[in-house]
């Protein structure tokens, strides 16, 4: 008995030792435990329940198990009340969900559940999640990401914070939690759908692992040390990325990214480099991220939010637009502003010109026929530059200023009928100019 009491003590001080050292901001916060009535989540409850932190209990009945989901849900709710904490609870048809969004069912219950606990996060002030998460599940996530192909980042296993979320028990194995709870006479719900071998995690769970530590009883030990190594390797890695986009990367106005293909090269193995580079947006066709590097000048390769563009001696990255290529925006006599995607049109009846930017035009007011448009170039557009002679087809013009095909794409023309009055940002027509005869000025600006 004494052997028993002293061992409970221990597990307890080594917890809060734990949360102290490392989780601190949990002492003094608010904070739900994800708890679905099993073995690691009962056994966090109870640990944070007798160091004294505050919490509420949050329960997802996933409706998938007919009579023992709802067991599981009375089994928690009478917990919560045992250990005087606020519960929630959200009944899912999870069945539903997983054949409307075409996902898992696992996959459909993991954004369920974690799209509900913001939702409680944010309407009650909650200021962090808990879930039980351990050292095993921290191994089974490394197999299955490697069983499926990944990065360095998907080997360094379950962040023991992410945001709102929290894992306190990572450092502890099923193990020691088992043992823990069998000693101290808790009680649990035994999920059935754990025994079952259709999922991935639980073939690893109960004959992979098994096997591993047949092989070495220190198989658990020896990862978690592996793991450190690998988490310093990834941390090396990301520093020394960041500093090679501060040296690569120019921020263009127009939001995009301008990197030189030159630079690149120096840095050796480009496939990996771009890689490491590019992962953030989304990109998944490497083989062809690194052809682009000798392709022909406006070669494109796009992820679900951004495109890459191969302009000269240039990739160009920048995210994919909203299709807004055929709108037209009006602007009549009277009106005095006008917002368009590239900022905003400024228009003012003046007596003198006074400055003059690429951002700013004067032109004669009398010569306008309104409403006046501002649409997107096309092909075939032509205009007469000011300060020249004669018409320019807006695709020489571009092609003289060796503008990029991102920076075509984003030009704005600012018209009275069909004739160009502006090439907004970039060039006035002549036909609109200012003259000795003319009568009224308007100034045009665009912020």
């Amino acid at each position: 008995m004494t052997n028993k009491k002293s061992n409970y003590n221990l597990v307890v001080q080594e917890f809060k030792n734990h949360i102290g050292k490392n989780l601190s901001f949990l002492s003094g916060g608010r904070f739900l435990i994800a708890c679905s009535g099993g073995l690691d989540s009962i056994v966090l409850v109870h640990l944070c329940d007798k160091i004294n932190l505050h919490f509420g209990i949050a329960h997802c009945n996933f409706n998938l198990r007919g009579a023992e989901s709802d067991q599981d849900e009375e089994f928690v709710k009478k917990m919560a009340h045992q250990v005087e904490s606020e519960f929630f609870v959200k009944h899912f048809n999870t069945e539903a969900y997983s054949k409307s969004n075409q996902v898992s069912i696992q996959m459909a219950a993991r954004e369920l559940r974690y799209t509900w606990f913001k939702q409680l996060a944010q309407e009650f002030q909650f200021d962090y999640v808990l879930t039980a998460h351990h050292a095993d599940d921290n191994l089974e996530t490394f197999l299955i990401n490697l069983s499926r192909g990944t990065g360095i980042e998907g080997l360094t296993g379950i962040p023991e914070t992410n945001e709102l979320l929290v894992r306190p028990l990572l450092p502890f194995s099923r193990k020691d939690i088992e043992k823990f709870a069998k000693e101290n006479a808790l009680t649990w719900r035994e999920d059935s759908s754990n025994s079952s071998i259709k999922y991935l995690r639980n073939k690893l769970r109960h004959h992979v692992i098994p096997e591993l530590r047949s092989v070495n009883p220190q198989f658990l030990q020896n990862f978690e040390t592996t793991l450190t190594y690998l988490k310093q390797s990834s941390e090396f890695i990301t520093n020394q990325t960041l500093r090679a986009k501060k040296e690569l990367f120019e921020f263009l106005d127009d939001d995009s990214i301008k990197i030189p293909i030159h630079r690149l090269r120096e840095y050796g193995n480009p496939k990996t480099f771009l890689y490491m580079l590019l992962k953030e947006y989304n990109f998944k066709a490497w083989d062809d991220i690194e052809k682009v590097l000798l392709a022909q000048s406006g070669k494109q390769i796009f992820s679900e939010t951004h495109r890459l563009v191969k302009d000269r001696d240039y990739l160009l990255l920048s995210p994919v637009a909203e299709e807004i290529s055929n709108r037209t925006y009006t602007i009549l006599e009277e009106e005095r502003m006008l917002m368009i995607p590239s900022g905003t049109l400024i228009f003012r009846d003046v007596d003198e010109i006074s400055e003059i930017d690429l951002k700013t035009i004067y032109v004669d007011k009398e010569k306008l026929k309104y409403p006046l448009t501002v649409r997107k170039w096309k092909e075939g557009d032509y205009f007469y530059p000011l300060g020249m002679k004669g018409k320019k087809k807006l695709s020489k013009y571009f092609k003289d200023e060796k503008l990029s095909l991102l920076a075509k794409e984003r030009v704005w023309l600012l018209c009275s009928g069909k004739e160009i009055i502006w090439i907004i940002k970039y060039r006035a027509d002549n036909r609109f100019k200012i003259t000795p005869q003319t009568k009224q000025l308007l100034k045009i600006t665009i912020t």
